[in-house]
């Protein structure tokens, strides 16, 4: 009708577009890292951290917050779970803006590609967050923010291609299948 060549005038008279994602790269150095062992998620002392463990770590260090349990920190007292290995050079890459599940799939298969090239890293992380106030969450519900908003899955790829897929969401969303 009169009312939708109104609305496609008025888009491209204004030039909207979508927003292509942005991307970043940072290269983290000498970096803590938890030791893992991919058949323990309960981890073993002075062996491997557990899950819980190494999404914590994960949390730091995405938010860029100090892992140096600085005792003069406002911020922070944190610091890397034991057993730790220092990295010389982490990679971290951040996309952001609306990627479709054909995409994450996509990343995900070429972070596996990586173990096929001769390089140290025993594991690497891809994490998905979807927006905190978003208005649909898992399965059908809508998203309930309450608090924090959480909503996030996580997969930790090993060098041997076995995986942990880590989930994170508000008390009142639904569990997702």
């Amino acid at each position: 009708g009169t009312e939708g060549s109104t609305l496609m005038s008025y888009f491209s008279k204004n030039q909207i577009q979508a927003l292509k994602p942005k991307i970043t790269f940072s290269t983290l150095r000498d970096l803590k890292c938890p030791v893992l062992q991919s058949n323990d998620l309960q981890g073993k002392p002075e062996e491997s951290c557990s899950t819980e463990e190494l999404f914590e770590w994960l949390g730091a260090v995405l938010n860029q917050v100090s892992l140096d349990n600085n005792s003069s920190s406002f911020l922070s007292t944190y610091c890397c779970p034991e057993p730790n290995t220092v990295v010389e050079k982490a990679f971290l890459c951040t996309i952001t803006g609306f990627i479709i599940p054909e995409k994450i799939i996509q990343l995900l298969e070429q972070l596996c590609c990586y173990f096929h090239e001769p390089k140290l890293a025993y594991w690497l992380t891809l994490t998905v967050h979807g927006f905190a106030d978003s208005p649909v969450s898992w399965r059908e519900s809508e998203h309930g923010f309450h608090k924090g908003g959480e909503n996030l899955y996580n997969f930790v790829i090993f060098r041997n291609l076995d995986y942990w897929l880590q989930m994170a969401l508000g008390a009142h969303d639904d569990c997702p299948p």
